[in-house]
């Protein structure tokens, strides 16, 4: 299995070769009648009762069968070519037990730039519905984590970046968990909704998923920022991935 990943990966990262290939990686005709999850942790993803390995070679294996059965279904759902494109959680998986779980260091790292210039403490001034949106989504996960995990965010107005209090990063990024399969998924969540308090107060069960989504979606505008780059990205109004 792991060559068509890295075929993806290669045909991504080289927008040269995509482009002579027609943007479109060559993919392999299914070969497997039935994917399926083993019976015990953790639990591994079989074809046809055979294992699948990530690209790196490990055994792609989950901690939960909750989670092995949603990526069981996305083998199960390929047609007539298996494509990695629209397998999101294999490719999650992958990039957690190879990348992850091998060097969690440089992802929790990712993970605090995020606090330094987090979404939901930049706000609009105008218009009125917009300010009550941020207000009503935001003000609960600064104040959740003020009281619970002791760090004070300072708000700002407008799009200019403000750099925010040493002791309130430090506090919050004691929250980032350590636990690989966690600690990938606090970051994948980071990055989609430019905040790393949203993704932490739905790993600590202070957010559900919908309301994280939620939390997520209500903005229009962009701001600079001092820290990652796309961690204080302003969203419109669509529909945030799950």
């Amino acid at each position: 299995m792991r060559d068509i990943f890295e075929d993806l990966a290669r045909d991504t990262l080289d927008p040269t070769e995509s482009a002579r290939r027609n943007m479109r990686p060559q993919l392999r005709k299914r070969f497997y009648h039935r994917a399926h999850v083993g019976d015990a942790a953790p639990f591994a993803i079989l074809l046809d009762d055979r294992p699948v390995r990530t690209p790196a070679g490990n055994a792609l294996a989950l901690p939960s069968r909750a989670l092995g059965e949603a990526v069981a279904a996305e083998w199960d759902a390929q047609q007539e070519r298996i494509d990695p494109a629209v397998m999101p959680l294999t490719r999650l998986v992958n990039s957690i037990i190879d990348g992850v779980a091998i060097a969690p260091a440089p992802v929790a790292e990712e993970v605090v730039r995020y606090l330094g210039s987090d979404l939901v403490c930049y706000r609009a001034d105008t218009p009125a519905g917009l300010v009550a949106r941020q207000a009503r989504h935001w003000d609960p996960i600064l104040g959740w984590a003020r009281d619970t995990l002791g760090a004070r965010f300072v708000l700002a107005e407008g799009v200019m970046f403000a750099a925010q209090p040493d002791h309130a990063i430090v506090a919050a990024s004691a929250a980032i968990p350590s636990d690989p399969w966690r600690l990938g998924a606090v970051n994948v969540i980071t990055t989609l909704t430019g905040s790393a308090l949203i993704a932490l107060a739905l790993s600590q069960g202070r957010l559900t998923l919908d309301d994280a989504q939620s939390a997520a979606v209500p903005t229009s505008r962009s701001h600079s920022s001092g820290g990652s780059g796309t961690g204080a990205t302003w969203y419109g109004n669509n529909n945030a991935a799950r």
